[in-house]
């Protein structure tokens, strides 16, 4: 993934007067999330993508090169070598909460449940508001049978992102699958 011209000028800008990058990144990415909770927002595809660009930047060039090298990896399903990038990104860069998110996807790609939710939950410690943790923990909540589980956390990742029409359509469905089985 390629970062834009204005955003590298920022952060050139940002290390030689020693901002830290990581907490100029969260700061922005914080006031695109409050943004993004606006259920009226008419751009929010825009919002979203500089709220996942954002947080793609770790502040550290290793950390944002395994990130890279992990997601290319998982994109050519060279699923070795991007669990290989990706554990590497969370052994050097803890705290960088994508590197997390990035791994619980490979797991959830690969149907390994349990070590994706124990990767969202490391996300969900370092970034409350990710929606799309939220979201994929929701999935496989609903997937293995934890419909109140799924329903929380549909409803947390709705409440952050009332536009998404992917997140709106699931917490739709469970809730007709639930009055459903009301019935």
């Amino acid at each position: 993934m390629t970062i834009q011209k204005p955003i590298i000028n920022a952060l050139v800008a940002a290390v030689l007067c020693g901002i830290p990058v990581v907490a100029q990144a969260q700061s922005t990415a914080d006031d695109f999330l409050d943004r993004l909770a606006n259920p009226e927002l008419r751009n929010w595809d825009v919002v979203e993508a500089d709220v996942y660009q954002r947080w793609q930047i770790s502040g550290s060039a290793t950390a944002d090169y395994l990130l890279r090298r992990g997601l290319e990896a998982m994109e050519a399903e060279d699923f070795e070598a991007a669990y290989d990038h990706l554990t590497a990104l969370t052994d050097h860069a803890p705290d960088f909460a994508e590197g997390w998110n990035a791994r619980a996807t490979l797991f959830f790609e690969q149907q390994m449940f349990g070590p994706a939710i124990a990767d969202i939950q490391r996300v969900l410690a370092l970034e409350p508001r990710h929606f799309g943790a939220l979201t994929g923990l929701g999935v496989m909540l609903q997937d293995m049978g934890n419909t109140d589980g799924a329903l929380a956390a549909f409803e947390a990742a709705h409440a952050i992102h009332p536009n998404q029409p992917d997140i709106q359509r699931l917490l739709d469905g469970l809730r007709v699958s639930l009055e459903g089985e009301a019935l």
